[in-house]
């Protein structure tokens, strides 16, 4: 009986592992549809579209959503758990520019009910298992894109909007500059120890609340290097989807601006910067160390397409 209850649990510990292997791969990178019923076109529809296939992806790609297990194998998977942070951020990220200014003409327009609703249940609580779980409320999310996506499409009523102009573009891209920004830094803390405290730079009249140190402890603890490098692997599937759905529906602006190359150079760089992984972990070499630093590597990947977006919202800005 004891070496019987003894194969069991080694069947089923063995099961658990290659089922985490097989839920820890990340999702394939989808192509984003511009087209509608006839081969028609919608301005708008790629981006909504591919926001809720994104956010589907989140629910239905192997193992489901992760964050929020209470049993193994998810329970102890923490890599997928950091992707799934990142693509959420983006998610939420854009569901609030729809909801502020892509569905609406000017400040004092009404906004869209199912954005809103949308907005509100990507943006609850992220780890709830129970009462109700996280998925539920991230399905009503999608449910709410979808009415949106339906009444663009003239297949609903009231019919709804969505303004693809460059100010538009250009609020949402702030947006990306700001995590693309923060995680480059976080990411190079995989050396660093200490950086200059800039927080109050180039302007000589600001003041902080708290007394500002000349140098900053920044190492990052090596138990999360691989978290911050899988949550910059997420935001970077999530960004390359949405970067194609916005050279879809902003296809005239940027080309009146002539900046249809920045947004190719952004996607090549984000492109890259997901390409299959060939270690079996995450290595923190030091940057001239014998062992390579996967982080450093990303980070370079990242911060070239923050310079890119960078050079994008300055294009968008000229008359």
């Amino acid at each position: 009986m004891i070496k019987v209850a003894a194969w069991v649990a080694g069947v089923v510990a063995i099961l658990i592992i290659a089922l985490g292997i097989y839920w820890s791969r990340a999702p394939s990178v989808f192509w984003v549809n511009e087209f509608v019923e006839e081969e028609r076109t919608v301005v708008g529809y790629a981006t909504t579209d591919t926001l809720i296939r994104v956010a589907e992806t989140l629910l239905d790609k192997p193992g489901g959503y992760l964050t929020n297990d209470k049993l193994p194998p998810g329970l102890y998977l923490d890599n997928i758990p950091s992707w799934e942070k990142g693509v959420l951020t983006q998610v939420k990220d854009l569901s609030r520019v729809i909801r502020n200014d892509y569905s609406r003409s000017q400040s004092q327009s009404r906004e869209d009910e199912d954005v809103v609703i949308a907005t509100e249940k990507f943006f609850s609580e992220s780890n709830s298992w129970l009462f109700p779980p996280t998925e539920k409320r991230f399905r009503q999310g999608i449910e709410g894109l979808t009415r949106y996506r339906d009444r663009l499409t003239g297949n609903a009523e009231p019919a709804a909007q969505f303004f693809a102009r460059a100010d538009n573009l250009r609020e949402w891209l702030a947006e990306v500059e700001k995590r693309l920004g923060s995680l480059t830094r976080r990411l190079a803390d995989s050396v660093a120890s200490t950086r200059i405290n800039e927080n109050l730079a180039f302007d000589p009249s600001a003041e902080a609340a708290q007394v500002q140190a000349d140098s900053v402890q920044v190492r990052t603890l090596w138990f999360e290097v691989d978290d911050i490098f899988f949550e910059a692997r997420g935001t970077a599937w999530a960004l390359l989807h949405f970067l194609r759905a916005a050279e879809l529906d902003f296809a005239r602006v940027l080309e009146d601006k002539n900046a249809d190359v920045s947004v190719r150079q952004i996607i090549r760089e984000l492109e890259a910067s997901i390409e299959p992984l060939r270690s079996p972990m995450i290595l923190n070499g030091g940057g001239y160390g014998l062992f390579a630093n996967h982080s450093l590597v990303l980070a370079n990947y990242l911060a070239r397409a923050n310079a890119a977006v960078i050079n994008l919202r300055e294009l968008l800005d000229r008359g």
